[in-house]
């Protein structure tokens, strides 16, 4: 079988080309930026928005192709078309897992649909762990991977903080502007700060204290927990804005961070040596980052707990423990085993409602996403879950209608349970207010 060619990235691009970054999560991304930017990388995150983004990834993306290669190729294409840009010195750069999904796939997409575009001279780096790709000019080393794990925990904790939150701030817009100050504060320090936990820590603690002075109402809201495809489920480009949309009808947000994406691939490379015994030399490595990371997990954990003003994630290990009744570490394609994992994470931190996002023919997504809703809810009878599709011909109003419908089945369940503990109800345009006894 012929192998497949690409241009490398070569340690002379590095000097003078900008490599743009398409967005996912974008104050984990701009915290990533500034680590590479520290390393000699001139990297930016795209931001852009619109049905042009759409409308570009159908012209050189068949409409079969999953929905967030469609909305990235469509954004790198869109990016280089707009004259912002000079061609001949700009790279694109894909995050890659190396697993059976079909983003594994993106990048030779990506690179067909630049030859139909004309920009087949562009270099496409391939960032990811697996050793899929080299280039010269783009090296992840140790102490790199270092601080992009500390600026996971960052973004983390801003996605968290933010939305437990924003639904309660009394000064509409107070939330994301010391958001954006953070965010900005937190990425200078990833290039001027050592690699310390302990100045990660203080940092945190630091979060924690500023987000606790910020006036909040007094009030009690319908929570929305969100999984689903990673990419779906964390860009606002993917699901139309999803978590501003659920804020907008008067819920309470919450998303499973990153950190547990990342644990969860560390799972799936060591179930391939626990079931068929493959790459056993990468054990002893596999062990010690996992074991790493989860304990700087407790940590963080522990930090907000002695906080006391926020909920804190719920540690991989005992998300693990919640799906080993339903689901196998085996099963690991796409989101896999983690996706029922979250949605029993979140019903277990009290959290029973949950959107499940999901790209339109996404096979592991629909088997492990909404085909495990009835054994969940089996279960779980307190489970309220509505799978949602994300795709180029998807209707927006279609998807909100049946979010809204989910949220109301949650209000009438809010509303009863705030009856039986004798609260009282102020009756609000499309929502309840549950008031103090």
């Amino acid at each position: 079988m012929e192998e497949r060619k690409y241009i490398p990235f070569t340690e002379e691009m590095k000097k003078e080309y900008t490599i743009l970054v398409p967005n996912m999560l974008p104050r984990h991304f701009k915290i990533f930026l500034k680590v590479f930017a520290s390393y000699g990388y001139k990297m930016e995150l795209l931001e852009t928005t619109g049905h042009r983004i759409i409308e570009t990834g159908l012209k050189y993306v068949h409409n079969d192709t999953c929905y967030p290669a469609i909305l990235v190729i469509g954004q790198f294409i869109d990016a280089l078309k707009s004259g912002k840009y000079d061609p001949r010195k700009t790279a694109l750069i894909l995050f890659q897992t190396g697993g059976g999904c079909r983003a594994s796939n993106y990048i030779f997409l990506l690179r067909k649909a630049l030859e139909r575009a004309g920009y087949g001279y562009v270099p496409v780096i391939s960032l990811n762990l697996a050793g899929l790709e080299k280039h010269p000019g783009f090296k992840l080393t140790v102490p790199m991977l270092h601080r992009l794990f500390y600026a996971i925990i960052y973004g983390d904790m801003l996605l968290s903080l933010v939305n437990q939150c924003k639904p309660y701030e009394i000064c509409k817009g107070e939330t994301e502007s010391l958001a954006d100050e953070l965010t900005a504060f937190l990425a200078d320090k990833m290039q001027t700060e050592g690699i310390s936990f302990k100045k990660v820590k203080k940092n945190c603690k630091m979060m924690l204290e500023r987000f606790a002075e910020i006036p909040r109402k007094n009030e009690e809201k319908v929570k929305v927990g969100v999984v689903g495809e990673i990419y779906v489920k964390y860009s606002p480009l993917g699901n139309n804005n999803l978590e501003q949309f659920l804020i907008d009808e008067g819920a309470e947000v919450t998303v499973p961070g990153l950190l547990d994406f990342f644990m969860y691939c560390i799972v799936s490379n060591l179930t391939d040596i626990w079931l068929y015994g493959l790459h056993k030399i990468r054990k002893p490595v596999l062990d010690f980052v996992f074991k790493y990371l989860q304990k700087q997990q407790n940590e963080i954990i522990e930090l907000m707990k002695e906080d006391g003003n926020f909920v804190p994630p719920t540690p991989i290990s005992h998300t693990m423990e919640l799906i080993q009744d339903f689901m196998g570490f085996g099963t690991k394609m796409g989101e896999g085993w983690l996706l029922p994992a979250e949605m029993l994470e979140l019903n277990d931190e009290g959290v029973h409602n949950i959107v499940c996002t999901q790209p339109f023919g996404c096979l592991p997504n629909h088997i492990c996403g909404k085909g495990m809703m009835k054994p969940l809810k089996e279960k779980n009878p307190d489970m309220n879950i509505v799978a949602i599709d994300y795709d180029s011909g998807a209707s927006k109003v279609n998807q909100e209608n049946r979010i809204k419908l989910m949220l109301s089945n949650a209000r009438a369940d809010l509303a009863d349970k705030a009856r039986e503990d004798g609260v009282v109800i102020k009756k609000e345009k499309n929502s309840e207010k549950v008031l103090d006894k």
